[in-house]
């Protein structure tokens, strides 16, 4: 199952959403500031796709900035982000789409990527 995090009014969540639906791909999508994933969730994320911890977090965001993250988030334990991921889905890179059995990850939307990865 594909699992959608998206912050429904971002432009570029709806473009990702665009292509699912025109390629009648299903998804399973939540809202970013109502439901975030586990920080066990997370975890798994990092550990399936050795993925860097920073590729996580919208770095250009204004929760991002205003936290001061660019500074502080090396000083964080692992923990300590993600549960400032799982407590605050603004900080987390959209649209970020997993499917753990098909080994997906999409952070961000670049068509070509998704495209790829899911056609």
């Amino acid at each position: 199952m594909l699992y959608i995090y998206e912050y429904p009014t971002c432009s570029t969540c709806k473009k990702a959403k665009k292509l699912l639906t025109t390629h009648n791909i299903e998804a399973t999508y939540f809202n970013v500031k109502e439901a975030t994933p586990t920080v066990d969730t997370f975890k798994k994320i990092i550990e399936t796709f050795d993925l860097p911890l920073k590729k996580l977090f919208n770095t250009s965001g204004l929760v991002y900035k205003e936290l001061d993250l660019k500074n502080k988030l090396d000083t964080l334990s692992l923990d300590e982000a993600l549960e400032l991921l799982h407590n605050n889905g603004m900080l987390i890179k959209r649209p970020l789409a997993f499917d753990f059995e098909n080994d997906i990850l999409l952070l961000g939307f670049k068509e070509e990527t998704w495209e790829t990865a899911l056609l």
